[in-house]
């Protein structure tokens, strides 16, 4: 897509296509960058780029970069190679255009960072007009080249003497639009100029217009520098980490993979956050800030970190906001994902404390990376936390006291039965966060002389003792009315003995057991048709719930002694009620009305009584 050139009028029978500049930098500034703040680092990059084909001609030569900015034009000079009139015609008149030599230092450019023509394209986000002076490096007697691109798509070129522009290089003056005055005021374009290039390697300064220039980029980054000590180095590194997240990081890891030219920092987040919520990366590409939402830099799994990096060959995307998906980056992943295990198991190893502090925090992250981490499996699974029958504990210390592992499949089973187990000294680990049920599975692997097994209902009610003959036949005419006022709910009712006494009733029930219920239930609502044929294959028979009462307790010793059926009934929905209640589940609508009515029937009993 040529830009017009206006130097002179040429007669020809051939046409090209009229490109609406202003309409493609719209479609630019909607679809490739996230804003018009992009400009500042296009002409960075640009100038950057231009400094390192210089020093690929005067390597020792002392080069730089100077911004100027004070409200009326935004300026970026440079010290680069500079450009050619043939130059100028390649880069800046042409957009999307393939000439063999322009492919030939498309293949020479893995120093630079950007492309000069779609780069010095975005300047038309915030203004109509771009001056370009340069003057090429490569020729001593080389004259001064000016270019002047307008937002209607027409340019000019011309020639000028070499005291137009007495050294080498490029200046870019921009004329901001009225209505950019929000990305070219002075303190703004500093604050960007801060923002895209405090890590470029060649030095940066900004002029305000104030007579003094302030430098932009005055210290490397803190991994490129030397420290006395290796504590120096470290609190260096994690005061830069706290600078640009916010946050004093609980460590910092230093990251360095020499072959792709890759050094950073990952900083600890002292606070846990959901699994799953991925931070963004702040990347650097050759020191030009790359992106600050880089997801991809690193695994799903070490959301736990925030990295700030600097690459030599990672690959951007064209809008040079993001990361290329690509083989490259596949294995940079992978290389600094081995970094986060490498430190862990240091901290295993080396640094409990630390390594506490840090489970505790981000034990769910942890948890995510031992499941397909069998190194990380065997080195934390006797660390991690878990809920049990003894409270929060790890697993190394619950499997002490006991050798047989229970572990339940929902966090509402374990609810129901925690207190009673324990009461029972049986070791019950809650299996219904993610993660844990199938990490506790895998103790047998770190542990072989740990048995680990699912909770059945079988098993805890094995270990509730059975009422004697007499009691149990005293309270047969109970039982019976109670089975009956919840078969509603398909709960069965059993008397037994169990501690603690404080617990009244014992609910047995299971988030399978009452989905079968359900389709039992459906199957028998739609039998003869097509779904309830389908139903009916699937149907199994349908296991019900158990409410158990316990005979040590004096308000079921009360309840079963009730001869009034109707207050019986009423009691026995109380106890179910408060059964559920403290099994944590979710309530259905016949249970809520349930608790509701035996509550106002309990309650209007007792107020007669007094009466």
């Amino acid at each position: 897509m040529p830009l017009r050139d206006t130097s002179a009028d040429h007669a020809a029978t051939d046409r090209t296509f009229q490109v609406d500049l202003r309409g493609l930098v719209d479609l630019l500034s909607h679809h490739l960058y996230s804003s018009p703040r992009v400009y500042l680092r296009e002409l960075l990059q640009n100038a950057v780029d231009a400094l390192t084909a210089r020093h690929a001609v005067e390597p020792h030569g002392d080069f730089g970069i100077r911004l100027y900015a004070d409200g009326k034009v935004v300026r970026v000079e440079d010290d680069g190679v500079g450009l050619t009139e043939a130059d100028v015609h390649t880069f800046l008149a042409t957009i999307g255009r393939s000439s063999k030599r322009a492919e030939r230092i498309a293949e020479q450019r893995a120093d630079f960072i950007g492309q000069f023509g779609i780069g010095l394209l975005s300047c038309f986000l915030v203004a109509d007009e771009i001056h370009v002076l340069s003057r090429s490096a490569r020729t001593p007697d080389a004259p001064a080249v000016e270019w002047r691109g307008r937002g209607d798509g027409s340019y000019t070129v011309r020639t000028l003497p070499a005291s137009a522009r007495p050294r080498p290089g490029t200046t870019v003056t921009l004329t901001p639009r009225s209505d950019a005055g929000e990305w070219t005021r002075p303190q703004q374009v500093h604050a960007l100029a801060r923002h895209f290039g405090s890590l470029l390697r060649h030095p940066v300064t900004f002029d305000d217009g104030s007579g003094g220039a302030a430098p932009v980029n005055p210290d490397p980054a803190p991994w490129a520098r030397s420290f006395p000590t290796p504590g120096a180095r470290s609190r260096a590194l994690a005061a830069y980490g706290e600078e640009v997240f916010g946050f004093t990081p609980l460590d910092t890891i230093e990251l360095d993979l020499p072959a792709v030219g890759l050094k950073g920092i990952a900083c600890v987040l002292p606070e846990a956050v959901p699994a799953g919520r991925r931070h963004g990366h702040r990347v650097h590409v050759k020191g030009m800030l790359l992106s600050e939402q880089a997801e991809e830099i690193l695994p799903e799994w070490a959301f736990f970190v925030r990295c700030v990096v600097d690459a030599e060959s990672l690959r951007p995307t064209a809008s040079r906001e993001s990361l290329y998906e690509d083989a490259t980056l596949a294995a940079v992943r992978d290389a600094l994902a081995e970094r986060l295990r490498e430190w862990i198991a240091r901290a295993a190893a080396s640094d409990p404390d630390l390594l506490g502090r840090f489970l505790q925090t981000h034990h769910l992250a942890v948890k995510s990376l031992a499941v397909h981490d069998d190194e990380i499996l065997r080195m934390l699974l006797p660390w991690l936390p878990f809920e049990t029958t003894d409270g929060h504990t790890t697993l190394d210390e619950f499997a002490r006291t006991h050798r047989t592992v229970l572990v339940t499949s929902s966090v509402e089973e374990f609810r129901q039965v925690a207190a009673i187990a324990s009461a029972a000294g049986l070791g019950v680990v809650n299996g219904g966060y993610t993660y844990d049920r199938e990490l506790v599975h895998r103790m047998p692997e770190i542990r072989p002389e740990v048995g680990v097994a699912d909770l059945d209902p079988a098993t805890l009610t094995a270990h509730l003792d059975p009422v004697d003959r007499e009691t149990e036949l005293a309270a047969a005419p109970y039982l019976a009315q109670a089975r009956d006022a919840l078969a509603v709910f398909d709960c069965d009712v059993a008397l037994r003995t169990f501690q603690p006494a404080s617990a009244p009733a014992l609910l047995v029930d299971s988030r399978e057991a009452r989905h079968e219920r359900t389709r039992s239930r459906l199957a028998r609502e739609q039998e003869g048709g097509l779904w309830g044929d389908i139903l009916g294959a699937l149907r199994q028979e349908a296991p019900r719930a158990q409410l158990i009462l316990n005979q040590l307790n004096p308000l079921v010793r009360t309840a079963v002694a009730i001869d009034e059926p109707e207050l019986a009934r009423t009691s026995a929905e109380a106890l179910y009620g408060q059964a559920v209640m403290l099994s944590r589940r979710p309530l259905r609508p016949a249970e809520s009305s349930l608790i509701n009515r035996s509550f106002l029937d309990l309650l209007a009993h007792a107020l007669r009584k007094d009466s």
